[in-house]
């Protein structure tokens, strides 16, 4: 297999088909005789969206969709996602049609010499909380994971078959896929990709989500050399158990379906 998506998937419904129609577009326009794949795991949406990926699976073959068990978060379904791909390039992309699938072309020709990619948004659709959240996790995740600021862990990203055998060994619930990922290699690099419009819906992010996804980075950087005195982790940790907004999960992820 050449070519392995990834689509976490919350409350997408209308949006999936045109989604699924553009990347299929674009991976047959720019690698004509690419085998590839698409995992959609609905992380436990309150909508019709499972049904809207079954639907899709039994119209393309390429199509591969996992239903999660309760909603586990966009790190973990992407991991769910993950152990059951077969790409020797992997590609995540969020399920709201905001990174352009018009894109991939520059993703798979990067990992060709890089291990793993990522994304500056130019024009950014986000409103201003979204923007400011955004920097702040760019900071706090540089000092936490001892990495350059000029490497923006969106979640629009590419690695190779080789970066996702060593992410796919981490069995614990609390995941952050960027610290799994920058612990695997340094030979990463960036491309600049046209933010797009959220075609329908509103963004599923929230302030909770997003100390949530905090506490699973300082969570998981014990596996990282940390740049800062460990009475500073102490702390976080601290302040993640009082506030109870940890990853109260017990396990990374639990399937309740497939389709293949």
């Amino acid at each position: 297999m050449d070519i392995s998506i990834i689509i976490p998937v919350f409350n997408s419904q209308i949006i999936l088909p045109k989604l699924i129609e553009n990347i299929i577009f674009y991976i047959k326009k720019d690698f004509t005789n690419a085998k590839y794949e698409i995992i959609l795991v609905n992380d436990f949406s309150d909508d019709d969206s499972w049904e809207s990926i079954t639907y899709l699976c039994k119209k393309f073959k390429t199509i591969k969709g996992i239903n999660l068990a309760k909603n586990y978060g966009q790190h973990n379904a992407i991991m769910a996602g993950l152990n059951f791909s077969k790409g020797d390039k992997i590609i995540t992309i969020d399920d709201d049609f905001q990174h352009p699938p018009s894109a991939l072309n520059i993703f798979l020709h990067q990992l060709d010499e890089f291990d793993a990619c990522y994304t500056y948004y130019l024009n950014r659709k986000h409103n201003f909380w979204k923007k400011i959240a955004s920097n702040l996790n760019n900071l706090i995740s540089s000092f936490l994971l001892n990495k350059p600021l000029k490497i923006y862990m969106s979640s629009y990203r590419g690695f190779t078959r080789n970066i996702a055998n060593e992410v796919i060994k981490y069995k614990k619930n609390n995941v952050y896929l960027d610290c799994l990922i920058l612990k695997n290699t340094k030979k990463i690099t960036m491309i600049n990709v046209e933010h797009g419009n959220r075609h329908s819906g509103k963004s599923n992010y929230n302030l909770k989500k997003l100390l949530i996804l905090w506490a699973d980075m300082v969570l998981s950087s014990e596996i990282m050399p940390l740049r800062f005195n460990s009475f500073i982790v102490l702390f976080f940790k601290f302040l993640i158990k009082i506030a109870k907004i940890g990853n109260d999960n017990k396990e990374q992820y639990n399937i309740i379906g497939k389709t293949f």
